[in-house]
């Protein structure tokens, strides 16, 4: 089998995962706008945008340092996963205390003129959320290296299914048997609190407790071996990634937080849940780009001392941009099916997140923007110049935060969307063009340009022109495939017949 046959196997494994795992998810989403209003919606989508900003940060970075550790010290693999895993078990450990002691003030920053009681069961909530996470990093890490795709998948999808198993309990059957009388009534009315979306965060630490026994023999296997000198080396090639990254989910998730800052209270709530319910339509190329980073970080490592690494690496690229592209028109030409799954729960409510919709197509571009770029960055990670990445991130959140603060005064979540496609396709220009200074890759970029070029042009046409129009849009997606595969056949079938 052939090297890109073998990482489009475990990457589709990946997919398939995440794609479980995240439709199983996405259920909740039409759930819980026709359970809360856009307001109370609003504070989910606030919460988890700055967790992602926490999650960042805890991570450190350790995960591609641990894969390139793993390449350049092949007889000190116990060691590196052993350091890696301790760097995040003292940052978490600093993380809990101090959000623990100082979880009044961080509840009133994040969740300003919410009830000062809830705000700070759910700052409690999310600190042991954020530590079984960050506990959880290397451990997945470990799995993916040793090429085991298919654990790692049903792992995540065990995860996201107990999340929303629990979510429904809480949030719907509870209510069901208090109203029935059904057994154990008397006893959960003691204690239910109706309409409070804090269960939503019960459930979500409740699995990730779950998970961390699931991985219980990957930190068996763990034998802490501290060497402060490599753990120093192993910071220096971290710190720019972890600056990288969070300069990444600032770009991702700051106008979120910008949402519920700049703007008047009363339209920050709702303008903040039609937005966060408006990006899950926009889920399925966050998927796939998801997926292709968890199946494209160890096989590039395992690929950079072959001869012909940078045409492995450019036609890696072909084929990601042409299915992203795909992607992205399947999803523009079919949002008015897709727009049921943030539907409400009465007019009111599905005129406020229906009026979101036209952000979609935008966080689409950015999306395949992002996953270009994520294709790209391997360049700065593998000839060890990861200052790269946090300049580049640096120049993307530069942009985003000074672009949010102009903008969404006056023209709310419609600037978040453009900003962030505008902050994902500059990080994308320049890790071409330094790469191609620092580590040249043969890239077919005219080609690449030219896919999305099209999926451009037909998602404006589609979603602008043809008013989202379902047969016409779907008849020109059909189009598309057509002359994608006219394209692409030949080359496609001697990858599949190919031996090495």
């Amino acid at each position: 089998m052939s090297n890109l046959k073998k990482f489009a196997g475990q990457t589709l494994i990946y997919g398939l995962s995440t794609i479980m795992g995240r439709l199983l998810n996405f259920v909740l989403t039409p759930l819980l706008v026709r359970k809360f209003p856009a307001a109370v919606y609003g504070v989910f989508t606030n919460l988890y945008a700055w967790a992602a900003i926490t999650n960042a940060i805890l991570a450190f970075g350790m995960e591609t340092t641990f894969f390139r550790y793993l390449q350049k010290h092949e007889n000190k693999k116990e060691k590196v996963y052993s350091n890696t895993f301790f760097v995040i078990l003292c940052l978490t450990v600093i993380f809990v205390t101090a959000t623990v002691l100082f979880a009044d003030d961080i509840a009133t920053w994040i969740l300003a003129g919410a009830d000062p009681v809830n705000t700070i069961k759910y700052i409690h909530y999310f600190v042991f959320i954020l530590a079984a996470d960050a506990m959880a990093v290397i451990p997945f890490a470990q799995i993916r290296a040793s090429e085991r795709p298919l654990r790692y998948g049903l792992i995540k999808v065990f995860n996201i299914l107990i999340f929303v198993s629990f979510t429904i309990f809480f949030i719907f059957f509870i209510p069901v048997i208090i109203e029935k009388n059904l057994p154990g009534a008397a006893w959960m009315q003691s204690w239910y609190q109706p309409g409070w979306i804090g269960y939503v965060f019960v459930a979500n630490l409740i699995a990730s407790l779950i998970t961390l026994i699931i991985l219980l023999p990957e930190f068996l296997a763990l034998r802490l071996q501290v060497d402060l000198s490599l753990i120093k080396e192993m910071f220096w090639y971290s710190f720019p990634i972890l600056i990288a990254n969070i300069s990444f989910i600032i770009n991702e998730k700051l106008d979120i937080i910008f949402l519920g800052k700049l703007l008047p209270e009363e339209v920050s709530k709702t303008d903040l849940g039609a937005y966060g319910a408006a990006t899950k339509v926009a889920i399925f190329l966050s998927i796939f780009v998801q997926a292709f980073r968890l199946g494209a970080e160890p096989f590039f490592f395992s690929q950079a001392k072959k001869m012909n690494a940078g045409k492995t690496y450019a036609l890696v690229m072909d084929y990601f941009v042409i299915s992203m592209s795909l992607i992205m028109v399947g999803l523009v030409v079919n949002i008015e099916i897709l727009k049921y799954f943030i539907e409400g729960g009465n007019a009111i409510e599905r005129a406020t997140y229906w009026s979101a919709l036209p952000v979609v197509p935008v966080l689409l571009l950015g999306y395949v923007f992002l996953g270009i770029y994520m294709s790209l960055s391997i360049w700065y990670k593998l000839s060890d110049q990861t200052r790269y990445g946090l300049y580049i991130s640096g120049v993307g959140a530069f942009f985003t935060i000074v672009m949010n603060i102009i903008f969404i005064p006056h023209y709310s979540y419609i600037a978040s969307a453009w900003i962030t496609m505008g902050a994902y396709g500059i990080m994308m220009i320049l890790s071409f063009l330094l790469g191609q200074r620092n580590y040249p890759i043969p890239y077919h970029v005219i080609k690449n340009v030219g896919y999305i070029f099209a999926a451009v042009c037909i998602s404006w046409l589609s979603f602008s022109i043809f008013n989202r129009d379902l047969i016409i849009g779907n008849s020109l997606f059909v189009l598309f495939l057509i002359v994608s595969y006219l394209i692409e056949g030949k080359q496609l079938k001697e990858i599949i017949v190919r031996k090495e």
